[in-house]
């Protein structure tokens, strides 16, 4: 079988369903050596310039040459540019030595690549061979038998490892991915098939070593190989991701695959509390001191009878809005979303870079969503720059990739986003104060540094109770996800933890992964570069632990300092502790702390996160 004959083939029929109709394959290749790939850019002007050149071209080179020129030049996925190289690295022969099949595979991957990986995407990539195979057929370049054998072959059909084929280390490769997709949204441009240097905003010595916390045992104890994690590291100042990886252990087989640091499908639990629920409320003067007293008592999901469970089935009573973030009560944080109210949220969370397709009231300790576009719900990369606004006083900078493009014309254009509001200076102020207590007297205790000013927040997701009746089948207690979302003045880190199998459970030692991701990171960063500590900015005052609104009003009660359990905790043993006892804000007291080595409450609900 002639090999051209085939990608022919194939490649009239791509011309045929061209977008505008009118693309010959010539153009096809003058888009991908001169041309911007975007939509956008495919005005008249350029469909004309396109034509132009393609006439040029074809005065000058055969077709045969043409088709030529294309299969060696096209970007095939893993590192590889040309049919040929493809050929080569995927099945170790040459590309007229391949079966139909194999052929049909490389001469449907050209249109995407990476999407048509046979490695990362083996489903999407059966489909499309079998596309090109059925329309070979059509066209009558196979019989009915050789069309049958070929659709019946597996699409791992003398694929061989891909070993040595990347020519960037392989911690990198995550980071790559996300490069590649920014460079694309801004300028256009198909980074793997246009002449550019791209220089980008890692710094391959923090990235390297995130690497060398996620696969090897020297930082971290992990329960097992499979436990996964996905974070992403963010300077404050600028919103320059700085370092990020999506897995551990990640296949060498594999480039450009699933980076589950930007995937919103999982749940982020109670780290959405903070920029979901507390910061509005204070945004919006609807709290006005970290003070302020909530109840912790029982609830329903407004406009419902469906009860607001905390992770331990009982109530605390009455609390502070500080003692409430800091032990991550469920109830108080619904109570504060319904207050603020569903579309101011909502609003507060698009100017943080987060969006939901219809927000409810369960996203006040979630960040489930009824569609499932990435373009909604939460990711390590989403989480740790929402989170930089509370560190750098309420500006929110988009996650930048790349710092500068030098075009193959010798121009260049330098990247970065300038920043918007997302919050007051005193509202960012008064969440790191209180988040800054869930590190040495809450939740997030595995994740405190003694010399290191910062604040963060711990989030699990759950199980529904079928899930555990039906699949997970335990009393004991445990989760999909585990997460940490922690700062200091420079950086930002979200840390997700879990297993790739959602209904494969975090057990045990498994929870404390994310908080120990987090602290062997944040370490690393300011050892050498203590950031110090937070300044206050005006129209603020404390008194004692808690920072005050000027003007702020006295709602103050006294602070309950035992739990009122009304139904017996049925998903976990953990030991449970009291609640710091607390006195009138109006008299002036040093802060008192709770003992940092005492265990923390970082389980929850079947409803709920911590």
């Amino acid at each position: 079988m002639d090999s051209v004959r085939i990608l022919g083939a194939f490649l009239n029929n791509l011309r045929k369903g061209n977008r505008q109709g009118g693309s010959t394959l010539t153009q096809q290749l003058i888009k991908l050596t001169y041309f911007s790939t975007s939509n956008a850019d495919q005005t008249l002007a350029r469909k004309i310039q396109e034509a132009w050149l393609a006439f040029q071209l074809e005065r000058k080179a055969t077709k045969q040459e043409i088709i030529t020129y294309y299969v060696n030049k096209v970007y095939m996925s893993n590192g590889n540019y040309g049919m040929q190289t493809a050929a080569e690295n995927y099945y170790g022969k040459d590309l007229k030595d391949l079966s139909i099949p194999q052929l049909a595979l490389l001469a449907g991957m050209p249109q995407a690549p990476n999407q048509y990986d046979p490695y990362s995407h083996p489903e999407a990539a059966l489909e499309r061979r079998n596309l090109v195979l059925s329309e070979m057929q059509k066209q009558g370049y196979l019989t009915a038998e050789q069309y049958e054998t070929a659709i019946n072959t597996p699409i791992t059909d003398g694929l061989q490892s891909l070993k040595g084929s990347n020519t960037y280390p392989p911690y990198l490769d995550n980071y790559l991915k996300e490069v590649i997709k920014q460079v694309e949204t801004e300028t256009g441009y198909n980074l793997l098939t246009t002449g550019m240097e791209v220089y980008t905003n890692v710094d391959q010595e923090v990235q390297k070593h995130l690497w060398d916390v996620y696969n090897t045992d020297q930082y971290v104890n992990y329960p097992d190989d499979e436990i996964q994690a996905a974070s992403t590291i963010i300077d404050v100042s600028n919103g320059k991701v700085i370092a990020q990886l999506g897995s551990r252990h990640q296949s060498s087989n594999v480039s450009f695959g699933i980076n589950q640091a930007v995937e919103t499908n999982r749940d982020w639990g109670s780290t959405m509390k903070p920029i979901t629920d507390y910061a509005p409320a204070l945004e919006y003067d609807i709290y006005d001191s970290t003070a302020y007293m909530l109840k912790d008592v029982p609830y329903n999901y407004p406009g419902t009878n469906i009860p607001v469970y905390n992770w331990d089935r009982g109530y605390y009573g009455n609390i502070t809005l500080q003692t409430a973030i800091q032990q991550s009560r469920n109830v108080p944080a619904v109570e504060t979303l319904n207050k603020v109210g569903l579309d101011r949220a909502k609003g507060f969370l698009n100017g943080l870079g987060i969006d939901y397709p219809t927000m409810v009231y369960a996203n006040a300790i979630s960040s489930n969503t009824t569609e499932s576009g990435k373009q909604y719900g939460a990711s390590s990369e989403k989480m740790a720059a929402a989170y930089a606004a509370f560190a750098n006083g309420g500006i929110y900078y988009k996650p930048m990739y790349i710092n500068k493009i030098v075009f193959s014309d010798g121009s260049s254009k330098e990247f970065s986003d300038q920043g918007t509001r997302a919050m007051k200076e005193t509202t960012a102020y008064m969440m790191t104060e209180m988040m800054k207590t869930v590190l040495y007297s809450g939740t997030g205790r595995d994740a405190y540094i003694s010399w290191l000013p910062q604040a963060g927040k711990t989030g699990t997701s759950n199980y529904t109770d079928e899930e555990i009746e039906n699949q997970i089948k335990t009393s004991q207690f445990v989760a999909p996800d585990e997460m940490f979302v922690g700062y200091t003045r420079k950086y930002s880190m979200a840390v997700w933890t879990g297993y790739s199998n959602r209904l494969t459970p975090i057990v045990g030692d498994g929870f404390n992964v994310a908080t120990s991701i987090y602290r062997s990171m944040m370490q690393y960063l300011s050892e050498n570069d203590h950031p110090g500590d937070w300044t206050m900015p005006e129209g603020l005052y404390r008194n004692g632990e808690y920072v005050f609104k000027v003007g702020a009003r006295n709602n103050w009660v006294p602070q309950t300092t035992q739990q009122a359990t009304t139904e017996a905790p049925t998903t976990t043993t953990e030991n449970q502790t009291s609640v710091a006892e607390t006195t009138n804000p109006n008299t002036p007291q040093n802060p008192t702390t709770q003992n940092a080595n005492q265990n923390p409450q970082q389980n929850t609900n079947p409803q709920g996160q911590q």
